[in-house]
Parts: C-alpha cells; sequence; structure tokens
C-alpha cells in the first residue's frame, strides 16, 4: 500500500537525448547520451516517476541529400536504412524509449510547418538575403569574427564557401538579455556549471546575430507553407521534435500536456549552444514553458584520440555486447567516465574493471552467498539469530547507500553512484572475511551462521536493487537466486529485513566469468576489425546494386598562378614559443610565435587535433605576410599551415630537417 501511494504522490519525468543525425553506423560514442538516458528512466522508475524517453534522428539538410546523391539513393531511401540500424543497435542495447521521432515523420513535418508559420505571423521571423560563409558538414553559416585560419568553420577546421541566398531569419538578437536572466534565476538550467560560462564568454557576451531558418539552396526538408522555394532549416525542424515526440501540433497532444517541459536533455558538449541558446529563444517566442535543465556532456575519446575511421580507432559497441553481455558494456560507460567531461576508452581498461568490478567483487559475492547457503542450509534462507555489532555496520552502511546514491543521480553523477554502490559490495565481502562462515559451520555455532548467511543475502537483495538502473539483466539474476519473486521500487532499498526465512533460493551459473586479459583483447580486437570489415563490405554491395549510370564528372578548374603570383606569399619556419586556449573560444588556440627575430600572435581553429602544452618548442610553417585579422576578440598575425586528409584530420606542417626559425621558404 506504502508504494502505491508513493506511486500516485510523484510526478512525471520527461527526458530525452539528442535528435541523431543519421549519416553513419553509430559507434560508442553514439551510444553513450542514450545508455545513460535510459539509466535515469529506469531510475526515476524505480522512484514511482511516470517516466517518458523521446530519442529520434534528424533527417532533413544539404549533407544529407548530398551523402544519398552519392551513394545513389534517395534521402528518404538513405535515412531509412541508417535509422533501422540504429533501431537496431537501441534494441540490442534494451534501450527502453517511448519515442523514437523522426524529422520525416508526416504528423512532424505538419507541426513543424505551423510552428514555422506561427513564428512569422507573430514577427518572430522575417525574410532578408543572407550572404556569409557557410560549411556544409556543420550545415552553419560563420560571420567573418569566427573564422578561424582565414576562412576555416570554427566547428570542425573545414574549408567554408561563400554562401548567398534568400532566407528567413528569426530574431535571435532580442533574446540575449532574456537568456542572461534565465542563466541567472536557474543557475541549474546549464550543466555542468563551465558549459554555462562558455555560453555566456563565447556567445551572449558580445551579443547575438539573427538566425537563419531557412534554406532555398536545396529542397530536402519540411517545405515553408506560405514559400515553397525554402525549406526550415535544422535549428526550428530538429529541436522541435523534443516537442511533436510529445504530440505538440497534433490532434492528441495529451502526451505533452502531461509531460511537457522537459525536466533534462542530454547533449554532446558540440551542441550545447544550440539547446541553450537557439532552443530557449524559441520557446520563448512561441509562449511554451522552458526545459529544467540542458546537460552537456563530454566525447568518449579511443586512448585520449578522438575516434575516427580514418585512424582506424572506431569502436563498435556490437562486439562487446556480443562477447560480455549488455551489463558489462553499460557498467563500464556509466563507471568508467565523469558524465560532464572526456573520458577516455581502452579495451584493455574495460576488460580489467570487468574483471576486478563486475568478477572479483559483484560476481564473487553472489557465487559466495548463494553456495553457502546451499551448502550449510540446503538452499534454504535462515533467519538471523545471533546479532552481533559487527551486523550493525553492514546494515547501517546497507541501508544509507541508497539516499548517498539518489543525491549523485540527481546530479547525474553516474559514476561516482556506482562507486557508492560498489562500496557496499567490497563491504560485504569483507564481511565475509570478517564473519568466516566456513568456520562456524566447522564449529557447530549455527546460529550466528544463520546470521551471516541471512546479512549476506540481505546486503545483496539491497545491492540488486541499486544496480537495476545501470544493470537490469544482473540485477534480475540475483533476485532470481535469492528467490526473489516480483516487482521491486527504490524505497525497497532502504529498508533492512525483505527476504522471508525459508525462500528457496536457486543457485545459477556464475554472474561474471573472470577474463585472461591477453586473449580477450586479441579476441576483442578480431570481432571489432571484422565488424568494420563486414559494414565496408556491405556499404559497397548496396551502393553497387544500387548504382545508377554515372554521368560525365564536372571537374572545377584549378586556376592557374604564375611564379610572380606565389612569390607574394611569404612563408616563414617559426617556432611556438607559447600556446594556450582561445580565452572566448573552445576551438581556438592561440599560439605565440618566434620568426627570426620577430614575435607574433596566430590565432588557430586546431584544438580539436592539438593540446595546447604539446605544440611549445615545435617548428611550424607560417603566411607570414598575411593581413592581420581579429579572432574573437585577439588579433592574429599570419597562418599556419596544415594538411587535411579526406576526412577533415589536419597535421601541421613543418621542415624535414630542423632549421632556424625566421627561415624562409621558397
Amino acid at each position: 500500500m506504502f508504494h502505491k501511494e508513493r506511486m500516485i504522490a510523484l510526478k512525471n519525468f520527461y527526458l530525452t537525448t539528442p535528435i541523431y543525425y543519421p549519416s553513419d553506423n553509430l559507434h560508442i560514442g553514439h551510444t553513450y547520451t542514450t545508455v545513460a538516458a535510459d539509466t535515469i528512466k529506469r531510475y526515476k522508475k524505480l522512484q514511482g516517476y511516470d517516466v517518458f524517453f523521446t530519442t529520434g534522428s534528424d533527417e532533413h539538410g544539404q549533407k544529407i541529400q548530398e551523402k544519398a546523391a552519392q551513394a545513389g539513393m534517395s534521402p528518404q531511401a538513405y535515412v531509412d536504412k541508417i535509422v533501422a540500424d540504429i533501431k537496431v543497435l537501441w534494441n540490442m542495447l534494451e534501450i527502453d524509449y517511448d519515442s523514437f521521432i523522426r524529422s520525416t515523420d508526416p504528423k512532424h513535418e505538419k507541426a513543424i510547418a505551423d510552428i514555422f508559420k506561427k513564428l512569422y505571423d507573430k514577427g518572430e521571423i522575417y525574410k532578408d538575403q543572407y550572404e556569409g560563409a557557410y560549411c556544409t558538414p556543420c550545415e552553419s553559416f560563420w560571420s567573418d569574427s569566427q573564422l578561424v585560419d582565414g576562412n576555416k568553420c570554427p566547428d570542425c577546421g573545414r574549408e567554408t564557401h561563400l554562401a548567398k541566398e534568400e532566407a528567413y531569419f528569426f530574431r535571435l538578437s532580442k533574446y540575449r538579455d532574456k537568456l542572461l536572466k534565465l542563466y541567472e534565476d536557474n543557475p541549474e538550467f546549464i550543466q555542468p556549471e563551465s558549459r554555462k560560462n562558455e555560453m555566456i564568454n563565447n556567445f551572449l557576451k558580445d551579443g547575438l546575430d539573427d538566425l537563419s531558418v531557412s534554406r532555398s539552396s536545396f529542397d530536402w526538408g519540411i517545405k515553408v507553407p506560405f514559400d515553397e522555394k525554402h525549406v526550415v532549416y535544422v535549428w526550428i525542424d530538429a529541436l522541435s521534435c523534443y516537442l511533436t515526440a510529445l504530440g505538440y501540433g497534433t490532434e492528441d497532444e495529451a502526451n505533452f500536456n502531461k509531460f511537457w517541459p522537459a525536466d533534462v536533455h542530454l547533449v554532446g558538449k558540440e551542441i550545447v549552444r544550440f539547446h541553450t541558446i537557439i532552443w530557449p529563444a524559441i520557446l520563448m517566442a512561441l509562449d511554451l514553458p522552458l526545459p529544467k535543465k540542458v546537460f552537456g556532456h563530454g566525447w568518449i575519446l579511443f586512448e585520449d584520440d578522438k575516434m575516427s575511421k580514418s585512424k582506424g580507432n572506431v569502436i563498435y559497441p556490437e562486439p562487446i555486447i556480443e562477447l560480455y553481455g549488455i551489463d558489462a558494456f553499460k557498467y563500464f560507460l556509466m563507471r568508467e567516465f565523469s558524465f560532464g567531461q572526456d573520458g577516455s576508452f581502452s579495451r584493455e581498461k574495460f576488460l580489467q574493471r570487468l574483471n576486478s568490478d563486475l568478477a572479483n567483487d559483484l560476481g564473487n559475492l553472489v557465487s559466495r552467498t548463494v553456495s553457502m547457503i546451499e551448502k550449510y542450509n540446503g538452499g534454504i534462507l535462515p533467519s538471523p539469530k545471533a546479532v552481533e555489532e559487527l551486523d550493525q555496520t553492514l546494515i547501517t552502511q546497507a541501508t544509507e547507500t541508497a539516499g548517498k546514491v539518489e543525491e549523485l543521480m540527481d546530479k547525474l553523477n553516474f559514476s561516482n553512484a556506482l562507486e557508492e554502490i560498489w562500496k557496499l559490495i567490497r563491504r560485504t565481502n569483507k564481511y565475509v572475511d570478517e564473519t568466516m562462515p566456513w568456520i562456524l559451520a566447522r564449529d557447530g555455532n549455527t546460529e550466528r551462521l544463520d546470521t551471516v548467511l541471512y546479512n549476506l543475502s540481505e546486503s545483496l537483495r539491497i545491492v540488486s536493487i541499486l544496480i537495476q538502473p545501470f544493470m537490469v539483466r544482473t540485477s534480475d539474476e540475483i533476485r532470481k537466486q535469492l528467490g526473489v519473486e516480483g516487482a521491486v521500487n527504490w524505497e525497497d532499498a532502504k529498508t533492512w529485513g525483505f527476504l522471508k526465512e525459508g525462500t528457496k533460493l536457486q543457485k545459477g551459473g556464475i554472474i561474471f566469468p573472470r577474463l585472461d586479459i591477453k586473449v580477450e583483447l586479441e579476441r576483442l580486437n578480431t570481432a571489432n576489425n571484422k565488424l568494420i570489415e563486414k559494414r565496408t563490405g556491405a556499404r559497397k554491395e548496396t551502393k553497387s546494386e544500387e548504382k545508377k549510370p554515372e554521368a560525365p564528372v564536372e571537374v572545377e578548374p584549378v586556376e592557374e598562378i604564375t611564379i610572380d603570383d606565389f612569390a607574394k606569399v611569404q612563408l616563414k619556419v617559426a617556432k611556438v614559443i607559447a600556446c594556450e586556449d582561445h580565452p572566448k573560444a573552445d576551438k581556438l588556440l592561440v599560439l605565440t610565435l618566434k620568426v627570426g627575430e620577430e614575435t607574433r600572435t596566430v590565432v588557430s581553429g586546431i584544438k580539436q587535433w592539438y593540446k595546447a602544452e604539446d605544440l611549445v618548442g615545435k617548428k611550424v610553417i607560417v603566411v607570414a605576410n598575411l593581413k592581420p585579422v581579429k579572432l574573437r576578440g585577439v588579433e592574429s598575425r599570419g597562418m599556419i599551415m596544415a594538411a587535411e586528409d579526406a576526412d577533415g584530420n589536419l597535421t601541421l606542417l613543418s621542415t624535414l630537417e630542423d632549421i632556424a626559425d625566421g627561415s624562409s621558404i621558397s
């Protein structure tokens, strides 16, 4: 009865992942947010909340249209295939989402057209001409002051091109002060705190420009209802998926009325700006309530390097799950990394944690407990009869752990929440060593033995509830071996003594067997490589099966220059004597260069490829006679040279032999 009353008393909870861009198969970095969201949903449900969890795919735009054309497919067929693969992966991971919203869903498209017209009728959107630098991969326009290294995109570092087209604009500039007040009045709105500082210092402090919200240079998108030359751009289309997933703008808005506003939007740190500046401004313009929290988590790197197909370091989740199970994979993601910061994945770290935490600590505790009850009491749970002071320390820690985990989970501090649970697991293992049940059995001290066995089982019952949001299968298996039936909720983890004397335990297999790391590394590498080969092959077959007759390729002519033209460019060797992060831009580095007798500052968008401290002392090539420009408030005198591969990865140019800084290159 207590549980039912508690469930009625608690409120609704709405959470979302980003609306993913379906350009290719997902790797571990992509699954991170969704596993975290699934963990939150299961945790809140255990607490009695009515939870709605949205994920989905952002399927419109120039990039998708171009990729589909390259594959010889229609845009819809292209995204249908990718989305099907995403759903297979979510099913494999047993992600318990309530809505998978696609921006190509007819109900979504109708709602977006209505939203656009509503904003236009209110004067929040107007038509104008746009001319500026455009990055196709990022689908973003940039002002001259935002570009890096001449005309490169500050987000991805690729070359931009000049684009001019008629567009509709959202009056984002009028919301600067309202956004600053939002941040001030709601200090929890952006988490972690460092993300809020980035938004204020990098974007809001110097004012906001109005935002282009339509495109007329391509047609893969939702038509502007009153001007079909234009399609609605990503900012309104994709972000509004959080509304349309709940039925906003449809005949049935029951879920929207019940669950909006969102309790938390989970996003990667690279899209915090869209969710904390553009999204709340759009909602303000629509007179809709604002989300309560946006949490921008860090990236998962591969051994401290960003995952990239060109580097051959992409890790897919499927081989890990197939070899070691869903729970081991989810546990590692949530335990190994601090959610708000970048973390480095390595196969060896994964296997080591599986051995230490899951096999040695948890798996061993379950196996020892059930085996001893089977051996000493015929598999029947005894009752506690001879209680000692030592027991109370275990009981106190066990019943207080749920409260500690709550505080951490409410801050989305998954790693430390799991650490609190593992403190209880390690304490229970220590309790076995302290009480030595085998000695109690040998000496015939049955009353004390019964008490110890009961306490071990009850501690494991509490552990099974605490780990359920992270490891559903393992949680169920522990309760099955303990003979526990029926549903549980979070409050059950705060009370000692739920297990009933006489319960028949059911000994099962080892939950997490100990692994030979050297052998498993080989297995895991092989499985991941096979999947990469299979996907590459499958993709090639698909393209060849659907390949259309090739049209003649028009090669853009290369403008030839004379030796006199080249002589105008002064290239010199420079030594990096200092390097630091740009104070107002998280993609830029500020380098101090020694060029012979001269010292100069150059701002470069290479932060995603190089750490500031790693560049000090290096020799680079600099364009020495480039006109100085201000990049986000810092004057840059020159441009350092870099080579870029097909995937957009950069390598700085240097000289084959060591040569004095200031030397000219000819």
